[in-house]
């Protein structure tokens, strides 16, 4: 991870809306110190502050951490229908960038598969972990159905033990894509997953349709290396 080149994204943003150094800082609730030194590459904003400033500045936190934005590829139409009953995403891994700051270090989370594209970013040092899931994207065939009620789960696998840590809000009357437009994960305070390298995690996506059958949806999530 770049810190010069996220402090020159931070400025870019900010001189984009016109803001002074003060006023950037009062919207995001801290000092106008703070966004000099993330400006000038001495420091970077922690992952609260990176959640803020894609919510009020429309950057996805990866690009925060790339330090530039990302241009969207169309994806060619998928060969291969997948069945819906029970659809398994691949594995997601983790592009890894380190920060010694506070001790504290990043991954980011991006899906290379082909069913589902996950947005995240874990932030941890050795006692701690916190996770947040921001974006969850549906890549295969275009369903228009819509469930008469859909909800989603968050959960450790560790070996055959299988861990609630999270649930999105349940909605009714939506298309799969509507619902992941609102799919939103935050752990706080998670520490398993970086004490244990077997542990991954698992998005449990259960949707009920007008036949009143349950459809699931799962999404894989593992990170390649240990938190160190």
């Amino acid at each position: 991870m770049n810190q010069d080149r996220i402090g020159n994204f931070i400025k870019e943003l900010r001189l984009e809306k016109n803001l002074t150094q003060k006023e950037f800082a009062d919207i995001l609730g801290v000092t106008y110190q703070a966004v000099s030194k993330w400006e000038n590459g001495k420091n970077v904003p922690d992952i609260g502050t990176m959640k803020l400033i894609s919510e009020k500045f429309d950057v996805n936190i990866e690009e925060i951490l790339n330090g530039k934005k990302i241009v969207e590829k169309k994806n060619s139409v998928l060969p291969t229908i997948i069945p819906i009953i029970f659809l398994v995403a691949g594995l997601v891994l983790a592009e890894v960038f380190i920060h010694s700051s506070n001790n504290v270090k990043f991954k980011t989370m991006a899906s290379n598969c082909s069913d589902f594209k996950v947005t995240g970013i874990a932030a941890y040092n050795k006692e701690k972990a916190s996770l947040s899931i921001s974006k969850v994207e549906f890549c295969g065939k275009e369903e228009t159905e819509k469930y008469k009620n859909i909800k989603c789960k968050l959960y450790e696998i560790n070996d055959k033990l299988k861990l609630e840590i999270s649930n999105c809000k349940e909605t009714e009357n939506v298309t799969l894509k509507e619902y992941l437009e609102t799919v939103n994960i935050n752990v706080n305070n998670y520490s398993t997953i970086c004490k244990n390298k077997n542990s991954s995690l698992l998005i449990e996506i259960t949707a009920l349709n007008n036949d009143n059958k349950i459809i699931n949806y799962n999404i894989p999530i593992k990170l390649n290396e240990d938190c160190k």
